[in-house]
């Protein structure tokens, strides 16, 4: 005949030790196990901290491209200055020298009295014939002697502008030199923090950069034409660039920060437009609309106008981007910059 005999039961205030033990041991496997890949918010800071300061360092690379751009234009007023007053001293002392022969001349002929030189003249015609001639002179003399003294105004004056320029020159050096010291600082300090990073961790923004410009060799453009022979031809330029480093400063053919990669591709195409991207952004004809815009157009990035890059097509921009990048293809929208407006060069 078959038991039947029933299951003993734990120990209830056992059980429910066990209950709340296992419980806790798997709350803390679950926290432990989530904990580890959690990133450190301090790394994530220095990380934004790297990427404040290239920002940075871009904006204050167009600060620096529009003094040096000025720079070299006060250069050329000045040469073209002081060039203009050494041909003017050259006139002057050619004056002084026919003044001199024509005051020797008349000294040695009105050596004595008109009256007396007449008297004992042997050919009186002859003499009041002389005397007529060196009255002629005498005018043409006070006229050169009123170009002379204009010659010695523009002279002055064209000094006094060449002093000017100079000074606004040494001026304008050392703003330039103030910002290149601003930008190597800035540069300075994201390598600082770039060194604070684990290998692995400096490893991760590489690969990001990797991917970005492997992204931008798969990229589509579409079929789109440009506006003009010009812009294709400065787009073609840019275009043959692709792959080259950012350098603040440069402006090619081998490195370019972003307003140099677009004022060299426009050279290549024969025309010239400024050096910076806040001049560029008045360079042209505006287009407010990103769909209005056609390949080769220039984009002005930033509330500041700070960026510039080319409308490459299908919503991507063509540009040189930061420091640690190359000269590469990118979404518009995904770039973290305002789009502006954009500019169709003529």
């Amino acid at each position: 005949m078959a038991s039947h005999r029933r299951t003993k039961q734990p120990n209830r205030p056992y059980a429910t030790v066990l209950s709340v033990t296992a419980a806790a041991a798997v709350a803390v496997s679950t926290q432990s196990a989530s904990a580890d890949p959690l990133p450190d918010p301090n790394k994530k800071g220095v990380q934004a901290q790297i990427d404040r300061l290239y920002e940075e360092a871009t904006q204050a690379t167009e600060k620096y491209n529009g003094a040096k751009e000025k720079a070299e234009g006060l250069q050329e007023q000045v040469g073209a200055l002081q060039d203009a007053a050494a041909r003017k001293q050259a006139d002057l002392n050619e004056f002084r020298e026919r003044l001199g022969s024509i005051a020797t001349a008349q000294y040695r002929s009105g050596g004595l009295d008109p009256s007396i030189q007449l008297f004992l003249s042997a050919d009186p015609d002859a003499y009041l014939d002389k005397v007529s001639e060196l009255d002629r002179l005498s005018t043409q003399q006070a006229g050169m002697l009123e170009q002379f003294l204009q010659q010695q105004r523009d002279l002055q004056q064209q000094r006094s502008q060449a002093a000017a320029k100079l000074q606004d020159l040494k001026d304008t050096r050392k703003d330039l030199g103030s910002k290149k010291t601003t930008i190597q600082g800035k540069l300075a300090e994201a390598q600082r923090l770039l060194n604070t990073l684990t290998a692995e961790e400096r490893a991760e923004r590489a690969a990001v950069e990797e991917r970005a410009n492997r992204s931008s060799e798969r990229v589509e453009l579409g079929n789109e034409a440009s506006a003009s022979q010009r812009t294709a031809a400065a787009f073609s330029a840019a275009k043959s660039r692709v792959g080259m480093p950012y350098v603040w400063g440069a402006a090619g053919p081998n490195s370019f920060d972003c307003s140099g990669l677009t004022s060299w591709a426009f050279r290549q195409a024969g025309v010239t437009i400024p050096r910076t991207s806040q001049d560029q952004a008045n360079a042209g004809t505006r287009i407010n609309s990103l769909s209005a815009l056609k390949p080769g157009d220039l984009i002005i990035m930033r509330t500041d106008l700070s960026h510039v890059g080319f409308y490459a097509g299908n919503g991507q921009i063509l540009h040189s981007p930061k420091p640690g990048a190359q000269v590469r293809y990118e979404s518009i929208a995904r770039s973290g910059m305002p789009f502006m407006w954009g500019v169709r060069i003529s």
